[in-house]
């Protein structure tokens, strides 16, 4: 196997010039760079990945960064994002949001972290960041790519699909079914993909005649323990709603625990409809009906354009992602 004292003697250097080539540590002409990596190339030597890294101009990785790494939400997405990395050659480091500070300090913080390890681009998941947040990142901007939230100054590079029509699928689900007299636990209201599935939830409702004010409302925070919170506090209200919906899957499962010790049987004493279809959703009990956003297709889509972005490669990019719902076992024709 090669070492770094063969590669300095056929690039015709010395050994601390070779390691400063390899290692970033002092100045190196850049014809000195040149003969040492054709050296590393030409000897098959592997250097460490930083010395790769300096040497191609590319660190190969890409940073992603989650709000929280907890839950089954996040975590099919980064296998996804993973995987696809892993077939092209590439690596993926993570940094979620942690430490002190609200939600948009520890976005800025994650992605400060990223760029630091000098990820070649950026996926990003959260709505707290600002427009002008953007500008801050100077030349990285051109290369990030926004999941589940849009941003007016780089519109082609953010990915996200309907909210406001997942919204109104869930409450038209629920109106097909027979149930005019729903409750609702949102998610958090300062989140943008959060207020938009509830405007489209009322605006159904106004739609088919029933004011949506005159609904029970518990906002969550996309935990199962929110879930069964609210639940209990659902039922501890005395509402008479038939139908409960949950804006997304985790509160839907917390929320089927609570009615399960409770001994309120779902759905033949209360309807519960969920909200992205994650796996979670199949496997509760019941199995949930759930509004299915398109989260794999988002996900390929917006690392093909960053890879675009990033490689000039030349991957296919789609930007419409359809929303559906899978009927399951949790939502049933209300009873008289």
């Amino acid at each position: 196997m090669a070492t770094i004292k063969d590669v300095a003697r056929l690039a015709g250097v010395g050994l601390g010039t070779a390691s400063r080539a390899i290692n970033g540590s002092g100045p190196v002409s850049p014809a000195t760079l040149e003969r040492v990596r054709k050296a590393i190339e030409e000897l098959g030597f592997r250097p460490s990945h930083a010395a790769r890294a300096l040497l191609s101009g590319s660190s190969k990785m890409i940073g992603v960064y989650i709000p929280a790494l907890s839950g089954t939400f996040y975590t099919p997405i980064l296998q996804i994002i993973d995987t696809e990395l892993r077939a092209a050659g590439l690596h993926m480091v993570v940094a979620f949001g942690q430490g002190l500070g609200n939600a948009r300090r520890q976005a800025l913080d994650g992605i400060g972290f990223l760029i630091e390890r000098g990820c070649d681009g950026l996926i990003v998941m959260t709505s707290a960041l600002r427009e002008d947040d953007l500008a801050q990142l100077g030349p990285k901007l051109s290369r990030l790519v926004a999941l589940n939230h849009g941003f007016a100054t780089i519109p082609e590079q953010c990915f996200t699909a309907d909210h406001v029509l997942g919204g109104r699928l869930a409450a038209r689900t629920l109106l097909e079914h027979g149930h005019r007299a729903s409750a609702v636990i949102t998610g958090p209201m300062e989140l943008e993909d959060s207020a938009a599935r509830n405007d489209g939830f009322n605006a159904e409702l106004a739609e088919a005649g029933i004011d949506p004010a005159t609904l029970w409302r518990h906002e969550g925070d996309f935990s199962p323990a929110s879930g069964w919170a609210a639940a209990q506090a659902f039922v501890a209200s005395g509402c008479q709603a038939t139908a409960l919906f949950c804006a997304n899957d985790e509160m839907a499962v917390g929320a089927l625990s609570y009615f399960q010790e409770a001994g309120i049987r779902v759905p033949q004493d209360l309807s519960v409809m969920a909200y992205d279809d994650t796996p979670s959703a199949e496997y509760a009990a019941p199995r949930l009906t759930s509004v299915r956003m398109p989260w794999r297709q988002m996900t390929l889509n917006g690392l093909n354009a960053l890879l675009n972005l990033c490689y000039d490669l030349k991957r296919p990019v789609e930007r419409e992602f359809p929303v559906t719902v899978t009927v399951r076992a949790s939502v049933a024709q209300r009873r008289d």
